[in-house]
């Protein structure tokens, strides 16, 4: 589809915002899909060639898109690059601004370029500010469940950590909960907290309704939030929030506001994504599967990727076509519900 295709002809040709954006991402491990969408797009600018305002916004929609289309899951990142290209279009409509852009396109567009650094900076301190006012939640003796890697949850915990007692002694524990599969950012969250010596306790998936009589909250982040009030977040959450509900913990979600994505799912199984955590597979299956695995990684040892393919999210080469979602890769869908209370009749 030509949406989808890198656009050459208002940006220089060197310009790859895929590219741009995993280079961004790798340079600054704590930096969010949403805040580095946004940065590639504001380098994007930068280097633009773009003439006028149309042409402007037509870059930024078609070079999203191309974004899009090269990301398993798009969800966090979508909601960035949403959330900024409203604020660009609202710079330009505002009549205050208008006064001192109007002499030529260069002053728009250097007009752009300053509020959009402007709107970078002001994201990546709102996990600051989240932290600095989430943290008071956590109080002397409590015992708080979470999962995944979020780096918000990380840095309300170690502000609480910081703040504990006055003096920084500190008095509530963690529950972590950690896959089966590799998890880095939650491992490195579990050696930050321990570090400033929160007792942290580690479990598996299936020891949280052990452990739920055990806690206090549940305080878990977010990849988007979506406009019926669920989140979706790493696959898991909803099994915690309902384990949660049913033992009357409170259940919070901190997320950053530039992660609001416009999207209303109605179940598990209608997010805008292509996800395979339910494989039903027979021995014929496991074997062709097997073999064709064999084939690829013979045939990745034999080659290098051309620069034209992409590598994708997690170090697959691929040209335009994201890879499908695995169970360790996977987000689920929460939303809060009312309360049943028509067996209490």
């Amino acid at each position: 589809m030509a949406a989808l295709d890198a656009p050459h002809d208002t940006t220089t040709s060197q310009f790859d915002i895929v590219a741009t954006y995993r280079r961004l991402l790798a340079d600054d491990p704590d930096l969010t899909m949403p805040v580095a969408a946004i940065e590639a797009l504001v380098e994007l600018l930068a280097q633009s060639q773009a003439s006028t305002i149309s042409e402007t916004l037509n870059l930024l929609e078609t070079s999203t898109q191309h974004l899009k289309s090269h990301i398993p899951n798009p969800i966090s990142l979508s909601a960035g690059t949403d959330v900024f290209q409203r604020y660009i279009i609202r710079q330009l409509q505002r009549p205050s601004s208008g006064a001192h852009v109007r002499a030529d396109f260069q002053s728009i567009r250097n007009h752009l370029l300053s509020n959009g650094r402007l709107f970078v900076s002001r994201a990546k301190q709102a996990r600051e500010q989240i932290a600095a006012f989430g943290g008071g939640f956590v109080r002397d003796g409590t015992t708080v469940l979470t999962n995944g890697g979020s780096r918000v949850v990380g840095a309300l915990l170690q502000r609480a950590a910081e703040a504990g007692g006055g003096g920084g002694s500190v008095r509530f524990r963690v529950i972590y909960v950690l896959g089966g599969s590799a998890n880095t950012e939650g491992d490195m969250v579990v050696r930050a907290l321990r570090e400033k010596g929160v007792p942290v306790a580690v479990i598996g998936e299936g020891a949280v309704g052990y452990a739920m009589g055990k806690v206090d909250m549940v305080i878990v982040g977010a990849e988007g939030v979506v406009e019926n009030g669920g989140i979706i977040s790493r696959l898991g959450t909803y099994q915690i929030g309902l384990l949660a509900r049913a033992a009357g913990k409170p259940f919070y979600v901190v997320a950053e506001s530039h992660k609001f994505v416009r999207l209303y799912p109605l179940s598990q199984y209608d997010l805008p994504i292509e996800q395979k955590v339910i494989d039903f597979r027979t021995a014929d299956d496991e074997d062709e599967a097997a073999a064709k695995a064999k084939d690829v990684d013979i045939a990745s040892s034999e080659r290098t990727p051309r620069a034209s393919e992409n590598m994708g999210y997690f170090g697959i080469a691929t040209r335009g076509k994201t890879e499908v979602n695995g169970a360790e890769d996977a987000v689920d869908f929460t939303v809060s519900a009312p309360a049943d209370t028509s067996r209490n009749r």
